[in-house]
């Protein structure tokens, strides 16, 4: 007898580098996870994938006079009514930032993965696993933040692939989301190797077109020009790519969001 697993219909899933909250350089910083906080309500997305999320800065506390007295995942997942998850990444001299995904489903557990490739840049691999209503299998998403170099990309993408076959059954469904710094789309050929695929980028054109053509641009969010985000996902299919652009969105940080809705894929079981 053939039975297939009931699927949630759609998930909106986003990816977003926040910048910690805080857009300029010097006199010129403003704070911004408060309108930040507005702009994630209008997305509406069932997860958020974020990078660059500041669980504390003591400078910023005192120069700023609304700075949140909470880390910024609790502050923006009280606000939209979402699960949290976090895990700090890089310590600076006045505090810490790192990985978080805001979820409207239960979390089940948490675990960070150490992907620094060298000690100039701390990087790592934040691994929820969530219970969508219904489900029998879990969903995995692993938020990602990859390093400014090509070869150390490469290496990190190695170990996310690594991490993926050793501490998740390849029947379970996945989704991973960040800023990959990959602009020219050079990792897509190592996620394949665990059935990844790339469910942000627009459908295929010219075979002669460079890859990173067939991405959504999404840096700098003022203009952006560059394809830094991207979502890829197992047991999934997209049917709608999406940027958050334009002056507002520019005034919040200098990634735009990235926002993909997912139709999950049914597998059918023989017994």
């Amino acid at each position: 007898m053939n039975t297939a697993p009931v699927e949630p219909a759609a998930l909106r899933v986003a990816s977003y580098n926040i910048h910690k909250g805080v857009l300029g350089v010097g006199p010129a910083k403003r704070l911004r996870i408060h309108e930040l906080r507005d702009g994630l309500q209008q997305l509406g997305a069932d997860l958020v994938f974020l990078q660059e999320v500041q669980f504390e800065h003591r400078h910023h506390a005192q120069r700023f006079a609304h700075w949140p007295p909470q880390p910024q995942h609790e502050l923006l997942g009280q606000a939209l009514g979402m699960y949290t998850a976090y895990h700090t990444n890089a310590r600076t001299r006045h505090g810490e930032h790192g990985n978080a995904l805001l979820s409207r489903f239960p979390i089940l557990g948490v675990a960070q993965y150490d992907v620094s490739d060298h000690r100039f840049e701390q990087r790592g691999l934040l691994h929820v696993r969530l219970q969508p209503p219904g489900q029998a299998r879990p969903l995995h998403c692993i938020v990602v933040h990859f390093g400014l170099f090509a070869a150390s990309r490469l290496r990190q993408s190695a170990r996310l692939v690594q991490f993926i076959a050793a501490n998740i059954p390849a029947d379970e469904p996945v989704i991973v989301a960040g800023d990959f710094n990959d602009w020219r789309g050079a990792l897509g050929a190592e996620l394949a190797a665990v059935q990844l695929h790339d469910v942000s980028a627009r459908a295929l054109g010219a075979a002669h077109q460079p890859r990173w053509r067939h991405r959504v641009r999404t840096y700098p969010a003022w203009l952006p020009l560059v394809p830094l985000d991207r979502i890829y996902a197992r047991g999934f299919a997209a049917h709608r790519v999406a940027l958050g652009w334009g002056a507002h969105w520019a005034r919040l940080s200098d990634h735009a969001p990235l926002l993909v809705e997912l139709s999950a894929l049914q597998q059918q079981t023989t017994s």
